[in-house]
């Protein structure tokens, strides 16, 4: 199996829908733009969200396994997709690709 970079790469807030249906929350997220995890083997990495691990698991695995070109050609780099966590009032977009053991 493969190793899988795990990129943050864009964070969208809804106040709008935050003002109107969630409870106010003192933290939310640990996640920084530009932060970055290494799946080996398929696995969660250290530190990952819970959360976000259970969105892209699925994909992460798959890559691992040398799997890829998901939806038939949705990506421009067929080993890789672009995958956001769960949070509907703050979702993360994380961008994961398969890497080489140099990498």
């Amino acid at each position: 199996m493969s190793k899988v970079r795990i990129t943050a790469v864009r964070q969208t807030v809804y106040t709008d829908l935050m003002a109107q249906y969630e409870n106010p929350i003192s933290h939310a997220c640990d996640v920084s733009m530009g932060q970055q995890w290494v799946s080996v083997d398929g696995r969660c990495p250290e530190g990952m969200c819970p959360s976000a691990w259970s969105s892209m698991r699925e994909f992460v695995e798959s890559l691992a396994r040398g799997e890829g070109n998901f939806y038939d050609g949705w990506m421009k780099n067929p080993m890789s997709a672009m995958i956001s966590c769960n949070d509907g009032f703050r979702p993360v977009s994380f961008y994961i690709e398969r890497i080489e053991e140099s990498d």
